[in-house]
Formats: structure tokens, sequence, C-alpha cells
């Protein structure tokens, strides 16, 4: 047995001036920063302070380094759990047959590579379970063509092939609904106007050059950068909202044989040659997961050449008619959400109740198999857990892995953990409220904290698709920057090299976060993540980069076991407040939990 001995290792003190390796690490003014002084907002025991006294350098075991390149570079595991996952079980919905399968799985995964008490948690109720059997759509007339489609998640069944005149309709209010009534019954409708179809005029797969980290690393002034972008779409997505049940309840009463819907753009090129994109965007209502917002009508999303073959022939008067089958089904209509959890138990006898986390979401769409959204964190965090595991890391503090369900739909899985085990904002049950989806109700009070709060040093979150590590987003956490800044000195080599104050928001570290838990985004090359394969049909095993996924968890293996093996806990931020939720104003994102319907699009290079 192959077991840690810390006096047997060689042990690196690194401190702040001796980080000139690091290529990019800009934190404005830290030096005069000063730490909160007391954390508001608790209504139970005072939690871990955000003042805790760290030390003026950090510990780095360069040996276990080492021993953890070699057994994440050398012996890596990463890209058969990536076949397993997105080939064999596919995409994963949350509350679908596939999703109960890879719970299933990476259980039988974590317990056959040693971790203790590798169980399932339900985070309560999701709604309607569902998946696609069979989906096509071919023209019929003025001439026959196979489309490139899909059922959008939670449709309902044709019932067998249908065929219809293609009628198109665009409703941007509801007095629009006037021009349509007694007109669509057995049509099959195309919904919407014709989008531009730009060229692809620059790559679509990328890496961050040394300048875009540059400017990754400055924290924004005030003013600029996403606030306005996320107020802006935050707004659109309220007006979408209050207008898209409408406008599928009306075409439900107009006895349509089925809609149609064009796939959005992906932006920088993306959407485009057969690329299209199915999520919540597409669908025909707010919940469609939910019994109460059931989607009446089948609809599909076509690729967007092909939605605009038959847009021109219409515009032109020239009769259209489509067949379509979309062969969906239903798996249940209380269908729970749960997550995958186990642990390697901590051995010091006075850290051992403290936590480490790693995770990722497990859930995906359905349009491809989920493979770089989030099959690659999952993947990651899982081989993450092997190789401490392979190494026979005793760590001192219990490093805990979780892998969520439901995050596509709102974070749903880390937010009912995080409720559950940690604490919560009570939400507020004003009628207008009680409209809203859970996740953008406003807090009704101060956050209550349970006492395991305390016992987190940390989480850490992988979900940008399959690009090489090169950095993390402090969250606005200025006293772990000295703290990252050493861990990642050893690591230039593999292209870790970016620290910066920005909040990034859009995944399962936000449910942390709003509950004053360090969580931690890591910084991550786009490749093709947002222009082609996030939420789409090309979502598959093929975008992955085995290298990049190898890099991947050899970073967060180094940081989860850094955090596990150091003294003291990672420091924290002032606990969040409600008004701070919810606040617009200032240079970053908003601190509160909002999924991928509402974050600000990224930033332009």
């Amino acid at each position: 047995m192959n077991t840690f001995h810390p006096t047997r290792t060689r042990i690196a003190k690194l401190t702040l001036a001796s980080l000139s390796v690091i290529s990019v690490i800009s934190l404005p003014a830290m030096a005069q920063m000063k730490h909160p002084k007391s954390m508001q907002g608790s209504r139970s025991a005072q939690p871990v302070s955000a003042v805790a006294a760290q030390p003026a350098s950090e510990a780095i075991d360069l040996n276990m380094y080492q021993r953890i390149m070699d057994e994440g570079f050398n012996n890596s595991h990463v890209m058969d759990y990536a076949s397993a996952l997105a080939d064999d079980i596919g995409p994963r919905l949350t509350g679908s047959p596939n999703m109960a399968k890879a719970n299933k799985w990476t259980v039988d995964q974590l317990t056959a590579m040693g971790c203790a008490n590798a169980h399932l948690e339900s985070w309560g109720e999701f709604g309607l379970g569902w998946q696609q059997l069979n989906t096509w759509v071919r023209m019929v007339s003025p001439d026959t063509a196979v489309f490139i489609a899909q059922a959008t998640p939670w449709s309902p069944s044709t019932n067998g092939p249908v065929t219809g005149d293609v009628v198109q309709v665009n409703i941007q209010d509801e007095k629009d609904f006037a021009q349509y009534k007694g007109k669509l019954a057995g049509k099959i409708v195309l919904l919407g106007e014709m989008r531009p179809v730009p060229p692809v005029d620059k790559p679509l797969w990328t890496r961050y050059t040394h300048k875009e980290l540059e400017e990754i690393a400055q924290y924004p002034a005030a003013g600029r950068g996403a606030p306005s972008n996320l107020q802006k779409r935050l707004q659109e997505y309220l007006k979408r909202r209050q207008l898209v049940d409408k406008i599928a309840q009306f075409l439900a009463d107009e006895h349509v044989a089925g809609a149609i819907v064009p796939s959005r753009d992906g932006g920088d090129g993306g959407g485009s040659g057969g690329t299209f994109f199915d999520d919540n965007g597409a669908a025909l209502g707010t919940e469609p997961y939910n019994a109460a917002h059931q989607v009446k009508v089948p609809v599909v999303v076509m690729a967007i050449e092909n939605y605009g073959r038959m847009f021109r022939l219409l515009q032109a008067h020239v009769p259209v008619s489509v067949q379509m089958d979309v062969e969906t089904k239903f798996t249940g209509d209380h269908e729970k959400g749960y997550d995958t959890v186990a642990e390697i138990p901590g051995t010091d006898p006075t850290l051992k109740d403290q936590i480490v986390m790693v995770g990722g979401h497990l859930d995906s769409w359905v349009a491809g198999t989920g493979a770089t959204d989030n099959g690659a964190g999952s993947i990651v965090a899982l081989e993450v857990m092997r190789i401490l595991n392979a190494l026979h890391v005793q760590p001192r503090r219990t490093i805990r892995i979780a892998l969520w369900s439901g995050e596509e739909e709102g974070l749903y899985g880390s937010r009912g953990y995080v409720r559950d085990h940690f604490g919560s904002f009570p939400l507020s049950t004003a009628p207008d409220q009680m409209k809203l989806p859970e996740w953008l109700r406003k807090p009704a009070g101060p956050l209550t904290i349970k006492p395991e709060q305390k016992l987190v040093s940390g989480y850490f979150n992988l979900d940008n698709g399959s690009g090489k590590v090169r950095g993390v987003y402090l969250q606005g956490n200025a006293a772990v920057a000295p703290i990252f800044a050493a861990w990642i000195a050893p690591l230039k080599g593999l292209g870790v090299t970016t620290l910066t104050m920005r909040n990034t928001g859009g995944t399962d570290h936000l449910s942390f976060d709003a509950v004053g838990i360090p969580g931690f985004q890591f910084i991550q090359d786009p490749l093709d993540y947002e222009t082609r394969t996030h939420h789409s049909n090309m979502d598959v095993y093929e975008e992955l980069s085995p290298s990049d996924l190898k890099q991947a968890a050899v970073v967060e293996a180094i940081f989860v076991y850094n955090t596990a093996m150091r003294d003291q806990m990672l420091p924290r931020k002032p606990l969040p407040t409600p008004k701070a939720m919810f606040d617009f104003s200032g240079p970053k994102p908003l601190p509160g939990v909002f999924p991928d319907a509402v974050q600000p699009a990224p930033e332009k290079k």
C-alpha cells in the first residue's frame, strides 16, 4: 500500500514574493484590502470567521503534485468514464430514465474506486419524467427533403406520422393571436421569424491567448461589463415567460398538428451548419417539466438552414407541406431529483469532520449526449476521486464529491443539497413572486444557516466544457487569492496562470456562494463550447479533448488535496444579504443563483 506520509515528502514554502512565475495575476489593491470584521445575516451560531488567521506562506507538497500528475496523465480513466456516460447511457434529462441510469452508474463507479458511503440523495420532486424515442421531419411538397430536427424536451408525441400544410406564425404580443384564430387547425406551424445566419468568418474552436487571460484577470470598472447585459436578459426572459405559456395554450386550442421552432444563434458563427440548440429556450412552455405547465402540442426544434428553406417558400407564396413523427414517452408525473454523493473520509482527529467538496452537474439536455455539458465536469470529478483513491491519500479533511441533477432547469440539485445541509434564504410568497420559478423569487428574510455550513472549507466546480484549466474565478474572495496563487505557481507548465476577482455565474458553485461557503469555478479554454456544443446536437464524445480533461482532473485534484491538507480552512467572504442577492448595480454579475437562462453572454474578445 502506497500510503501518504507527510514526514517523507518534499514540502516547499511559497511566499507571495516567490510568485513571480505566475504570468497573469491581477488583483488591484489586494494588499490594501482589509478582511471584514463581522459577518451579518445569520440566525444561527456564528460561522467560521472570514478573518481566520492565515499563514504567511503556503506549505506546498511538490512530491504529491508529482504523484497526482503521474497518476492523472499516465493512468487516466477519464475518457473511459466519458464513453460510458455519453455513449452508453447517453443524454441525461433530469427526471428521465437515463438520469436514473447515470445516478446508479456513478454510485457504482465511486464504490468500485474505494469511496465511502456512495449513495443518492433526493432534493425533492422535480416533475415529469420524459424521453425521446424517435423524431423525424421531412418536407413533402413542393419537393421532398429530409430535415435535421429533434423533439424539444417534454414535447408530447404526435401518435404516429402527421402531415399538414405549413403556416408561418409570428406572435410577439397577445394582440397577435387574433390574426391566426380559426386558421391553424391541422396545420404545422413555423413558430417565429427566420433569423440571420452570419458566415463563419472566424474559428469556432479557440484557446485563450495570453492577452485574453490578462483581460479576464482585470477586475472590470464600475458601470461596465456584464450587469447591463444581465439585466437586459432577465427582462427579456420575464417578458418571454409571460407570453410563452399563452402561445402554447393558443396553439393547443387551435388544434395545430405540430409546431417547428428555429434553432437559436449560438453566437460567433455557431447555430448553423446543421448544429441546433435544444433546451428550455426551444421548448414551448416556461416549465414544461411541470404537469401544470405541460406542453399540449408536439414541438420540434430544427436546424436553421432547413427552417429557412420553408420560411422563404412561404414568403414567396409557395405552398409547403410537411410530415413529422414525434415519438416520445412520459415516464411519470412526480419524478424526484437525485444527487450522487460519496466521500474519502478524513483522518485528522481534529479536522476530519470538516469537508472539501468537488462536483459538477450530471444532467444534460437531449439533442446530443451531454458530453461537454456537463459530462466533462462530472467525469473530471470522478477522475479526481479515482486519482486520490489510487494514491491512497489519507486526507486530513473529508473529501466529498457531489454530482448534481436539475442544474439545467435552475440549479435544483445543488440548491436543494445546500438547502438541506447548509442553509437557505426564505423566499417571498407574494402573489407576483409565486408566478416566478423558485430560483428567481426574491429572498423574504435573512439567511438561515445550519451547523454543517461552518464545516465546509470550499467547493470546486467545473462546468465550462472540455477545455483545460487556465485559472480560477475567485468570486470576489480577495483573501483566497494569495493562497491560490501559491497553489498554481508550480502549475505554470500546465497552463494554469490566471486568477481573477470576477464572479462567474450559471452553474452550481453559486449555490454554495449564496450561503457563504467558498465556491469556485475554474477558468477553462473555451474550445467550441459556447459556439457549437453547449446545449446542442453536437454535444457528443467527439467534441471532448482528452489531453485537456486529463489536465483538468490533475489541477482539480491538486486543489482538492491542498484544501484537505492545509491547517486552516479557506477564508470566507461575509455572509450574503437579501439585498445583495438581487443587486443589479455594480461591476459584477449577480452573486445569487441564476441558471443559464439569464446569465450574461460570453464576453467578446
